[in-house]
């Protein structure tokens, strides 16, 4: 049987779909699990191990229908749909369509299942996970938290080569922050306090403080490079986001608001220092990441946080380094 599991937008999206993959791909025997993902995820999805085949979406219509009728689909399952999406499944000729209730699109879907995630009940995973359980009621919920998991010898490969680069000899502790903004979170630190915390532990000369940039992120870089006055790792990774997630594998804490790394984080088990917009909407109950809960560590940002915010985050890093 071939399942279709899609979710076509964010990095950050995408990763909370992986325990409901992983799942599935575990638990279904002799099924062929297919993700339906947008292009910042493809490559990344292609390289999963417990993914076995990966369809891109695209703009046009009609290419997406006959790309998915190629794989021969069985059942779909949407963890987030719109219209386009919706009727490209059925154009498709998939007989069961799985997606949550929402607006105009569930019309299109034949299993339609009201979740009402504005009103966080549950986190966003957690909504995923739901999705397949009313595909399949008897299926078992549980994944390891290290839900990406590499080698030995991939993780010391990545980590020889970002020393190699920034010319880094001994052993470390890699505290990373990522001062970009997500989608979904209202909150986060300026980029002065993003400085202050990181030079508050830049003492230590068992840590090394490295500041991760995207390819959006370029004035947030060159702000801090033209205010940073202590020892640190200005890195804008290139990386296939494979390759990104061997890296922080090797690191300690990524320290970040509720953005895809932050949950590339999560998804390689480590430590995250977290912050959310205080609406109820982009709090850490929705979309929090999928590490262990004892590596989480979350803040609720209001727009104009006051100074006992910010030393309380300083307080709690201290804490963990």
């Amino acid at each position: 049987m071939n399942l279709l599991i899609s979710r076509h937008d964010k990095i950050g999206d995408f990763v909370l779909c992986l325990p409901m993959i992983k799942i599935a791909k575990e638990s279904l025997l002799n099924t062929k699990i297919i993700v339906l993902v947008s292009k910042v995820n493809y490559d990344f999805a292609k390289n999963i191990d417990f993914i076995d085949d990966v369809i891109l979406y695209e703009d046009d219509l009609f290419s997406l229908v006959k790309n998915i009728k190629k794989k021969k689909i069985d059942i779909s399952i949407s963890a987030f749909t719109d219209t386009k999406l919706a009727c490209s499944l059925l154009l498709s000729g998939i007989k069961t369509r799985y997606a949550p209730a929402t607006k105009i699109a569930q019309f299109f879907s034949n299993k339609r299942i009201r979740q009402r995630r504005s009103k966080v009940e549950k986190s966003e995973y957690e909504y995923n996970i739901d999705l397949l359980k009313h595909y399949n009621s008897e299926i078992k919920i549980y994944f390891d938290k290290e839900l990406l998991k590499f080698t030995k010898l991939e993780k010391e490969r990545e980590l020889a080569l970002f020393k190699s680069k920034f010319s880094l000899k001994g052993n470390f502790k890699y505290i990373a922050f990522h001062p970009g903004f997500g989608g979904s979170s209202d909150g986060n630190l300026t980029l002065d306090d993003y400085l202050n915390l990181a030079k508050s532990i830049s003492h230590n000369s068992k840590i090394k403080v490295v500041f991760t940039f995207g390819p959006d992120d370029i004035k947030s870089k060159d702000y801090i490079k033209s205010r940073i006055d202590f020892d640190a790792i200005l890195y804008s990774s290139d990386l296939p986001l494979i390759d990104f997630c061997k890296l922080l594998s090797s690191f300690y804490l990524l320290v970040s608001t509720s953005t895809g790394p932050m949950h590339l984080a999560g998804a390689v088990n480590i430590h995250t220092l977290s912050f959310f917009g205080d609406s109820l909407f982009a709090s850490p109950k929705r979309w929090k990441t999928i590490n262990e809960e004892s590596k989480q560590h979350n803040f609720i940002l209001p727009k104009n946080y006051n100074r006992s915010v910010y030393f309380g985050i300083e307080d709690m890093l201290k804490k963990l380094v």
